[in-house]
């Protein structure tokens, strides 16, 4: 057998954390964690938020990260025990031996230095290349990753390349200095699918081409499985399962890790749609201010009441614009828009209270959409009393039979923020759009920054509270799982215009527009050998284009 790589015996990983009203405590964050990795291999780390995914990739680099501190047990990188090391041998182990990818690319690059000068350092730095030895490797992992005119990409700084093109140099700088192993914390997370999917096949063909062992960390079991070859599952920093990719995906154990398998089987059907809709979009068209740019144009969606109408593509397709548009933050330059048979004015402040209260919207990140210094109970009272004026016991009351419908129960009207979990604060952010009885709520990516699991709740929360409430959504996205999970109908958005749009049987069905085809294809799929065939496919497509 060939001697491991990365060996990690009982790792036990703490932290202190300062909870409101509280004194500091010390708590334990992964407890005892034991794993192999060997030369070439890929061992894929799973789990929701919290599970020390990041933590233990981390430690690997014998690095804790925001106060955390490694408490017990043992990491031998080469044979030799990375936690036992002096701080000289740590600083030649990071960016030699082990590199690291974080989840943003865009944060993790200089905005004031070239591409070139950024990827290249490491390697320099750690003696392993001189600068022109450097630069050429750069340019060879710049063309094995399938980056745009590879000799004078690196010329350019990071706002001048996308979002999936810079993941990719990050993908170059970590594999610069030919290390050992590479950390990939969430390399493709951020990603839109169509874009992921370069960038996956990229990771896929380095790590193969290079022979660079891998720990490869996100909680989309269907992504890990088709880099990995092992899989661990984490759970509150307990290693739940661990075995082949093969045996977790087709055979697993553990409730749990079949919790992850199974998510996403939301059985949503199809309903057919009232006479009149609740929202018409009519020829709307869009630019923002100072710009002769046309973001969206001549966008004509509907949406009844009761009923869900998904808005999906990538990034800058136009989806959050257009519900800007219909919220009255972006005053359209043509088109209009009728809600609830009524004309819409098109900017906010000059709506009347009715159109305020009826028409809802919930952000991506629950973080920043609410007030950390006020209280569950104040957050969702606010609409209560502003659109109701309800005070005293009649507004504790409703509060409380908002906490029942989005499952929180007693208890929670005094939290803040901070002591709550991700789900949970996205479930005060439904129930502060609720209380004002609206009949739309706009979802923007309302999941995107949640574990499967998590989402999974969310969205049966959703279509119940649908139900109950006979309330519409519309529902941007970008993860086609959810759309079918949820939706009615469908908008299919590229470059600010609508490029397909129907019942949801209908926009799923062949034969599909070429940006259609493209985003549906590009949706992984938990099964072996599903991304060797889509890259396959694209290049059979290609050649015979």
């Amino acid at each position: 057998m060939t001697e491991p790589l990365l060996k990690v015996r009982g790792l036990k990983i703490g932290a202190t954390i300062y909870p409101p009203g509280e004194k500091a405590r010390d708590i334990e964050i992964v407890h005892g964690v034991d794993f192999d990795l060997e030369p070439g291999k890929v061992l894929g780390l799973i789990g929701e938020s919290g599970a020390g995914k990041s933590t233990i990739g981390l430690a690997s680099m014998a690095y804790g990260r925001g106060g955390v501190e490694i408490t017990g047990g043992s990491v031998e990188v080469n044979g030799r025990d990375v936690l036992q090391s002096g701080i000289r041998d740590i600083r030649r182990l990071r960016g030699a031996e082990v590199t690291y990818v974080s989840q943003s690319a865009a944060a993790s690059f200089n905005p004031a230095k070239k591409i070139m000068e950024q990827v290249t350092e490491a390697a320099i730095l750690q003696n392993k290349f001189t600068k022109a030895e450097a630069e050429e490797r750069a340019v060879t992992l710049f063309a094995k990753l399938g980056l745009p005119d590879p000799d004078n990409i690196g010329q350019r700084y990071p706002h001048q390349v996308s979002g999936g093109q810079l993941q990719r140099c990050m993908t170059a700088l970590a594999l610069c200095p030919e290390p050992d192993l590479v950390v990939f914390d969430e390399p493709t997370t951020a990603l839109d699918v169509t874009t992921q999917i370069d960038v996956l096949a990229a990771i896929k063909e380095a790590i193969r081409d290079t022979g660079v062992a891998a720990l490869y960390i996100t909680h989309d079991l269907a992504v890990v499985a088709q880099v990995s070859d092992h899989i661990m599952v984490l759970r509150m920093g307990d290693m739940v399962e661990y075995g082949t990719v093969d045996q977790i995906i087709n055979q697993p154990r553990e409730e749990y890790t079949r919790a992850l398998v199974s998510v996403r089987s939301i059985e949503h059907e199809e309903k057919q749609p009232s006479p009149d809709p609740v929202l018409k979009v009519e020829g709307i068209t869009a630019r923002y201010k100072g710009t002769d740019f046309d973001v969206l144009k001549d966008v004509n969606v509907e949406l009844h009441r009761g009923q869900t109408l998904a808005v999906v593509g990538e990034s800058g397709s136009g989806k959050s614009t257009l519900a800007r548009v219909i919220t009255g933050l972006l005053p359209p330059s043509a088109g209009s828009i009728t809600f609830d048979g009524r004309s819409l004015t098109p900017d906010m402040p000059s709506r009347p209270i009715d159109d305020l209260r009826e028409l809802q919207m919930i952000y991506q990140m629950a973080d920043t959409a609410m007030n950390p210094r006020q209280t569950v109970g104040t957050i969702i009272g606010r609409p209560l009393e502003f659109y109701f004026g309800l005070r005293g016991a009649e507004k504790q009351k409703r509060i409380q039979e908002l906490l029942d419908e989005i499952e929180l129960g007693d208890g929670f009207q005094d939290r803040y923020p901070a002591e709550l979990s991700g789900g949970q604060k996205q479930r005060v952010c439904i129930a502060r759009a609720l209380a004002a009885k609206p009949k739309l709520i706009i979802c923007d990516e309302v999941t995107s920054a949640l574990d499967p699991l998590v989402a999974d709740g969310i969205l049966k929360l959703l279509l119940d509270l649908q139900k109950i409430e006979d309330v519409a959504y519309l529902f941007i996205t970008h993860d086609l799982a959810t759309v079918r999970a949820i939706a009615d109908s469908i908008a299919v958005m590229y470059q600010g215009e609508v490029v397909r749009y129907g019942p949801k049987s209908q926009v799923l069905s062949p034969p599909f527009d070429d940006y259609t085809d493209l985003l549906l294809s590009s949706v992984p799929e938990m099964r072996l050998g599903w991304l060797e065939e889509v890259i396959a496919n694209r290049k059979m497509e290609s050649a015979g284009n």
